[in-house]
């Protein structure tokens, strides 16, 4: 017999939009290596179903509204969803104190629905969970997802790589998000070098995804993440120096706060588009190949531009 806890995380399944949620038929790896395989960059769209994120919190509370903006953003050329159901907005001068966490109940709540909507809706989607528990991503990929962005690099939850290898799922490791980098705001942290620490931080979580079985990672230097607005555009500058990873990368600056300072008349977080998109088209020319966007349309309209220009 099922325990009170099993007969509720299934109650909870099921209720994830009222669809059929079953173990998908695609591979996991196979959809995005097929993305990876094309030489112009890949726009990975942002479906937050929170409340609290920096810039579109309680934009897509509803399932059908989340459902419906992922949608919207795929037609309007997103290759991935990134679907989030637990904010990462961290502290500090910009947006106060940081996200609180939310219980993996709560996160599936939020995140089942619209995943299994968009799957029902259309299987050849690629859809990222962007989550840092093990029983929310293993819920995911069994709902219709196909990657794992742990803003924590697997450090949150030790299962996670385990999961990651079982499912035989890619997944995304960042800089900046973990145990060891909460403190109360960004001025509490100090880097000798910023790209060197960033970079052989990175280098020891890649390895420890690879040792626990994991085939297919990709990077993220975690731009606005436990660092300075220095930090971050020391980041973006030197960004190429990432490629020797040897893993593709994934920059995701959009809306952030780094990106309105450096605009100069610091505008809120959604009319940031300008400077995001520049911050992206600089990425793409040093090494970034999925660019994490909420502006889907816009960014892929000037990457269009930057890929026209390097192919004639």
């Amino acid at each position: 017999m099922l325990s009170a806890k099993q007969k509720k995380h299934a109650l909870l399944r099921k209720s994830a939009g009222r669809v059929r949620l079953k173990r998908p038929s695609k591979i996991h790896m196979r959809s995005l290596t097929t993305l990876l395989a094309r030489p112009e960059p890949i726009v990975m769209g942002i479906l937050n179903v929170t409340p609290d994120s920096f810039s579109d919190g309680g934009d897509f509370a509803s399932p059908e509204a989340a459902t419906e903006h992922g949608l919207q953003m795929v037609r309007d050329g997103a290759q991935i969803i990134d679907i989030g159901g637990e904010s990462t907005r961290p502290p500090g001068k910009a947006y106060g104190l940081g996200a609180a966490r939310v219980t993996r109940e709560e996160e599936l709540r939020r995140v089942l629905p619209v995943i299994g909507r968009i799957h029902t809706t259309d299987a050849s989607i690629v859809l990222s969970i962007d989550t840092q528990k093990s029983y929310v991503a293993k819920a995911a990929l069994e709902c219709g997802a196909d990657i794992i962005n742990d803003v924590s690099s697997g450090t949150a939850d030790g299962e996670m790589f385990a999961v990651a290898a079982k499912h035989n799922a890619p997944i995304i490791l960042m800089h900046g998000h973990g145990p060891q980098f909460q403190k109360p705001s960004v001025e509490d942290y100090r880097y000798g070098d910023v790209v060197r620490e960033v970079y052989a931080y990175l280098a020891e979580r890649i390895q420890a995804a690879r040792s626990a079985g994991v085939q297919e990672i990709l990077a993220d230097a975690g731009i606005g993440f436990a660092k300075s607005y220095r930090d971050n555009l020391q980041l973006l500058r030197d960004h190429s120096e990432f490629m020797s990873l040897g893993v593709p990368l994934v920059l995701g600056v959009s809306r952030k706060s780094t990106i309105g300072r450096a605009m100069g008349n610091n505008p809120a977080p959604k009319a940031r588009i300008t400077g995001s998109i520049a911050a992206a088209c600089y990425g793409v020319l040093h090494g970034a190949k999925i660019i994490r966007t909420h502006d889907v349309r816009e960014t892929l309209e000037a990457l269009n531009v930057i890929s026209a220009i390097q192919n004639s």
